[in-house]
């Protein structure tokens, strides 16, 4: 596996562990700034020996050969920019083809494990849906043409696959695997992450700065978890995280303004409410599902709509998954109860107690302009 010292190779680790695979971890110095990630990689392969885990560890120096490539990550004349890490100067980070190489060097060490040992072999990387956007060379269908190719291109190859048990996840998804495994293989969690590194500009202490695309990206993982980040930062815990929900919000903010519709944006972000029988779907009568317009949570289902004659979308329950935030509302002299998306707080409606008796006898009164439809 490509082991980097960072929070997506160390779950994969701890995954691999605990599915019982022989590790053979590879390290890459290529010239990068945070190269201490590689120190902490280090750090947690000795504490899992420790524990008793006999894993392979090996540092491969690229750093001459990829010192003439250009990115922030690795160039001293470039600052590694700061702010959510979707935003397009994020790009400034990509090392280029720097997974290819990787992949090329683990490729071919798997092949060399495949001739001396007569065994099978999986690659296992961290990618993760969150890298998609920003980093081309983390996406699944890169992944695929590259095993093709290496397939052509080397003998005894039907031997070797990649192995990407992240790649349609996220932050999220990867912390709570590595507390599953960490509970299965009996080792502390907060040991093996304070090990770990994420941020791309960390201080001459190796301390993170909390402000890169990377620590944000961290911070709300760690946060939507309800768990505090067991590393170091330059500042408190407590002012990382509001950083980063701010950071998170207002790029959320300009990317609601330039996606949605005013009407869209009034109702999810400003908890405006469309004027009856006016929304797209208060007369919906096609069978679908309805999913929040701001991210694509899933909320209902045409088999919980019914009209209410209230002149707006009314089902009288939600999906199973939808977890739908109730909140006290005393806006305009009212005592109501207001639904918010659980994912991104998008404001969806209000919840009655007059909707029909033998289906519980709640009404989910929700703006059309807050959802979109999908037939089935």
């Amino acid at each position: 596996m490509s082991f980097s010292g960072g929070m997506d190779s160390t779950s994969v680790l701890l995954r691999l562990i605990d599915e019982g695979y022989k590790i053979d971890c590879l390290s890459f110095n290529y010239g990068q700034k945070h190269i201490i990630e590689i120190e902490k990689a280090s750090e947690n392969i000795t504490y899992l020996k420790e524990k008793g885990y006999d894993i392979t560890h090996k540092i491969v120096d690229l750093s001459s050969a990829m010192s003439i490539f250009r990115s922030s990550l690795t160039d001293n004349e470039m600052i590694v920019p700061e702010g959510y890490y979707e935003e397009n100067q994020m790009k400034s980070t990509v090392v280029p083809n720097r997974n290819a190489i990787f992949s090329s060097i683990i490729y071919g060490y798997a092949l060399s494990i495949v001739a001396s040992e007569d065994v099978n072999v999986k690659i296992a990387l961290g990618v993760h849906s969150g890298d998609h956007a920003i980093y081309p060379d983390c996406r699944p269908e890169f992944y695929q043409s590259l095993d093709d190719s290496f397939k052509l291109g080397n003998w005894d190859s039907e031997r070797v696959d990649f192995y990407l048990p992240y790649i349609d996840g996220d932050k999220v998804t990867i912390l709570n695997d590595a507390v599953k495994s960490c509970i299965n293989i009996d080792v502390n969690f907060d040991i093996i992450f304070s090990n770990t590194i994420t941020s791309y500009n960390p201080d001459s202490e190796g301390r993170s700065s909390g402000k890169s695309g990377s620590d944000i990206e961290r911070i709300l993982a760690f946060h939507e978890l309800g768990r505090r980040d067991p590393i170091e930062y330059i500042d408190s815990w407590e002012n990382v995280l509001q950083n980063a929900i701010r950071v998170e919000k207002q790029f959320k903010d300009e990317e609601y303004r330039e996606r949605l519709s005013d009407i869209q944006y009034d109702v999810t972000r400003k908890s405006a409410t469309e004027h009856p029988f006016t929304g797209i779907y208060w007369d919906e009568k096609r069978d679908g599902e309805y999913f929040c317009i701001c991210c694509g949570h899933k909320l209902f289902t045409s088999e919980m709509k019914f009209d209410s004659g209230c002149g707006w979308p009314s089902f009288f329950t939600e999906d199973e998954n939808a977890n739908i935030e109730q909140v006290e509302d005393r806006s305009h002299g009212m005592h109501r109860v207001e639904l918010r998306c659980s994912i991104c707080d998008a404001h969806l409606g209000h919840i009655f107690n007059d909707g029909p008796v033998s289906k519980g006898g709640q009404r989910y009164c929700i703006n059309s302009a807050s959802m979109d439809f999908k037939e089935e």
